[in-house]
């Protein structure tokens, strides 16, 4: 792409985002991608033989499915032909595959791209402990019925005590700290109470509630049968529109147990979705005639201490302010991802402490986010700039900012830019 070439998203969907366990329980990750980008291949109108590069996050990375964005490109339809990769950049791996066609595109090694992500946490699996495995190990390379029943003797039920995939994969192990712990941390940098919280928490539920009733997310969201095909599943199913503060106030402190301010009610749920849009040049799609849904002007990422890791909006904001001269009253709306409420009111604070101004409020998450809306954790970045684009033109505005913290100590920070 030329210097001022904006990256074009043409067309995009997602699906209802499922709470663990829930609608999505029985589809795998590969499947639920696949029905997705089968839709948008089909509302599109770029010609699916088309396409150059498929770019998919995923974090999971199920086993029966490596390089699941290959997967999905081939049960989606797509020509054997073109390659796929999966990329995976923590809970911004949504976003990770938009940068990553709009490197590949500025580099003239792609033209047309499928972006966005999937995640099945409903899917991933119960572990065996080192004993257990060893266990099993040992048992298989004996030979003799005997020498088998001698080894069984020394089973011990403790080896059947699981590692949760999902508390492992949300464990940071440079700090060895869970996610929630790390808002716990901001939650005592920021002298953020558990009443502001619980009432910010309310707040995600209320406005998305409303947004759904007002039919907001149906432009972005797509309806996919469930496994039996017998009941079409379109909602977000985490979205509770008679969340209270009474109910919130009596969840108990979820990660540290004593003194914390942290629940399952304040922070996101985990969730099953996906995202899938496709992408060229601004240019290319002026020359093809086509009328995009929007554009990503230009992004960045940033690192800082894992344990400081839901600030990571601000510092990556502030790489890209830097970067382009744009400040906060450029932009009519601010995506920043729920995954904490601490962390969201941290950032909120930190932008005013660190010289960036004050978001308004009636900018930020103005449909709600994450704590409602589910967080599917190599979905959730392609959502932000898929929802961002939408209420840009059902607002009738100009730019929005996209932002997410990402596990391990970093952040991401999208400009997105309506059709004009």
């Amino acid at each position: 792409m030329p210097k001022k070439d904006r990256l074009a998203i043409i067309n995009g969907l997602r699906t209802g985002f499922g709470k663990a366990g829930g609608q999505f329980k029985s589809v795998q990750a590969d499947d639920l991608g696949a029905n997705l980008l089968r839709e948008v291949l089909a509302q599109s109108p770029v010609d699916a033989e088309t396409v150059t590069d498929v770019f998919l996050g995923n974090v999971a990375q199920p086993g029966h499915a490596a390089n699941i964005a290959r997967v999905i490109a081939l049960k989606a339809g797509l020509d054997q032909r073109i390659p796929a990769a999966t990329v995976h950049r923590n809970c911004a791996s949504g976003m990770e595959s938009v940068s990553t066609a709009y490197q590949a595109i500025a580099a003239k090694q792609s033209e047309i791209c499928v972006v966005g992500g999937v995640e099945s946490m409903s899917n991933i699996p119960l572990l065996f402990n080192a004993s257990m495995t060893r266990f099993f190990e040992t048992l298989s390379r004996l030979k003799s019925t005997q020498d088998k029943l001698r080894h069984c003797l020394s089973f011990r039920p403790r080896f059947m005590t699981p590692i949760i995939g999902v508390a492992q994969g949300l464990t940071d192990p440079v700090s060895n700290l869970i996610m929630g712990l790390t808002a716990e941390n901001l939650a005592q940098e920021f002298t953020i109470t558990r009443a502001e919280q619980d009432a910010y928490a309310l707040s995600s539920h209320q406005k998305a509630a409303k947004a759904e009733s007002k039919h907001r997310f149906d432009c972005e969201r797509h309806a996919l049968p469930d496994p039996s095909y017998t009941t079409i599943i379109h909602r977000d199913e985490c979205i509770r529109d008679d969340q209270s503060l009474v109910a919130l106030g009596k969840l108990r402190p979820y990660f540290d147990r004593k003194l914390g301010t942290v629940t399952v009610g304040n922070a996101c749920p985990i969730n099953d979705g996906a995202v899938a849009m496709i992408v060229m040049a601004e240019s290319k799609a002026k020359a093809m005639g086509l009328s995009p849904i929007g554009y990503i002007n230009d992004y960045a990422y940033a690192g800082l201490e894992p344990e400081r890791m839901g600030l990571g909006p601000v510092y990556a904001t502030q790489a890209l302010f830097k970067k382009t001269g744009f400040t906060l009253n450029d932009f009519d709306i601010i995506e920043i991802n729920e995954a904490f409420a601490a962390q969201v009111i941290a950032c909120e604070r930190a932008f005013e402490r660190y010289g960036m101004g004050k978001i308004a409020p009636e900018k930020l998450n103005v449909n709600g986010g994450a704590i409602a809306l589910g967080h599917p954790v190599g979905a959730t970045g392609a959502r932000l700039i898929l929802t961002a684009l939408h209420e840009l033109r059902i607002q009738k505005k100009q730019r929005a900012l996209a932002t997410l913290c990402i596990g391990g100590g970093q952040g991401g920070a999208f400009i997105v830019e309506a059709a004009t």
